[in-house]
């Protein structure tokens, strides 16, 4: 197991988000499906997950040369038009890149199949199995696990969703059902979770020539026939992860982040009202992340270290079905470095303190975002801890730790013997 030694040291200075993942990924998806002309996407972090949608959608027909720069990359993604017979994706751990790209592999392939690792085998599919049902695509699996096989096609026509397990489902539709010949829509069945990544996908679909009707968020009108037409695109930067720098500026560390856009549609740009909001807090605090489950593990940090504020995080059960279950990996974690935390059904109840004591080994459970969280969490502790599976960073941000450190940050890399 891979193990670093984190300080209790305070971060200083100025950090660039990352560029946002979920953007980088629909913009891939979009441009490698332009039919005609090249599109130049940049400020791309070649991330684990942004790996597997490119691989994917190499696969799938997209012609994609990297461009390597100093702290970003530069895509030139154009199509070679020619339907393949059979393929085999790699989505690696990226929920994303398989919800994405099954919709799509049924249409640009006779046949796909899609393997993945780590908790990515197991995570839910049953939306698409039953949209697979209604149009008589054949699939197979292992009792709903990865490998999937899929083959057939689409017919169009009325679809009914669920909302309420992940929005990426819907953007997976999204970008293939402007590729039948017949029109379709999209009927949600109860309420819609993650609207914010819902307008992000119809936005990029946008910026490529694809328009979707938006009835409220409720039915969603698709013209078929639609052409993706080729564009440049420049990936603003990340909420999600601008926001574990935001919560250590407001937990104590001097720390300002740059490159985030005040207009983004990302959902996750709630961490600004979430933290202006404990500026007016004083004994309770409710947090509804139905809409912005990514947050959960740093708001946790953020919530331990509010000292005589007690926070009640609601509506977090589908993060159990992330790369970890989050509820249980950051309560787990957190009570190991002193945090008064208790794990709910699907939320949490958190007590703040001015201080967590530290002076413990932790573990990420193989996902990015608790290995991040603890480390914002490491900068208010007494003690040192020690953090397992420190390179689940890798997942999404491969320069969390440099950009720890250049912050000031004091990490030791351990051997295993140590």
């Amino acid at each position: 197991m891979d193990s670093i030694n984190i300080r209790p040291t305070k971060l200083s200075g100025s950090i660039y988000a990352p560029p946002s993942k979920s953007l980088s990924h629909r913009a891939i998806i979009c441009a490698s499906l332009c039919n005609e002309g090249e599109s130049v996407i940049n400020n791309i972090i070649l991330s684990e997950d942004i790996k597997a949608t490119i691989d994917g959608m190499r696969e799938l027909g997209a012609e994609i040369k990297i461009i390597d720069e100093k702290h970003s990359s530069t895509l030139c993604i154009s199509r070679n038009n020619r339907k393949i017979s059979l393929i085999n994706i790699n989505c690696r751990e990226s929920g994303s890149t398989l919800r994405f790209l099954i919709p799509l592999g049924l249409e640009l392939s006779d046949e796909c199949i899609f393997n993945g690792s780590g908790r990515l085998v197991e995570r839910p599919l049953d939306v698409y199995y039953k949209v697979f049902n209604k149009d008589k695509i054949q699939y197979e699996t292992e009792n709903g696990t990865l490998p999937l096989k899929v083959s057939g096609n689409f017919l169009g026509g009325c679809y009914e969703v669920t909302g309420g397990i992940s929005s990426q489902f819907i953007t997976g539709l999204f970008f293939a059902l402007p590729l039948l010949s017949n029109d379709s829509k999209i009927i949600i069945k109860d309420k819609l979770e993650s609207k914010g990544y819902i307008d992000l996908t119809l936005d990029m679909l946008s910026k490529f020539n694809v328009f979707i009707e938006n009835k409220s968020y409720k039915k969603f009108n698709i013209k078929g026939n639609s052409e993706y037409k080729s564009a440049n695109y420049h990936v603003e930067g990340d909420y999600s992860q601008g926001a574990f720098f935001m919560v250590a500026k407001e937990i104590g560390n001097n720390v300002k982040c740059l490159g985030l856009n005040s207009n983004s549609l990302q959902g996750d740009k709630e961490i600004l009202e979430i933290i202006n909001k404990y500026h007016d807090a004083k004994e309770e605090i409710t947090i509804d992340v139905s809409q912005i489950p990514d947050l959960v593990p740093i708001l946790a940090v953020l919530a331990s270290l509010k000292k005589g504020i007690t926070t009640k995080i609601i509506n977090a059960g589908r993060v159990r079905i992330k790369e970890s279950d989050r509820l249980k990996a950051i309560t787990n974690e957190l009570k190991c470095i002193g945090a008064d935390i208790e794990e709910l059904g699907d939320g949490l109840i958190i007590k703040g303190k001015k201080i967590l004591k530290g002076d413990a080994k932790v573990d990420s459970w193989n996902d990015h975002r608790i290995a991040m969280a603890l480390a914002i969490a490491a900068t208010r502790c007494e003690k040192d801890i020690i953090l397992n599976g420190y390179k689940a960073v890798n997942k999404s941000y491969p320069r969390f730790w440099d950009d720890y450190q250049m912050l000031g940050g004091e990490t030791h890399e351990l051997n295993v013997w140590e």
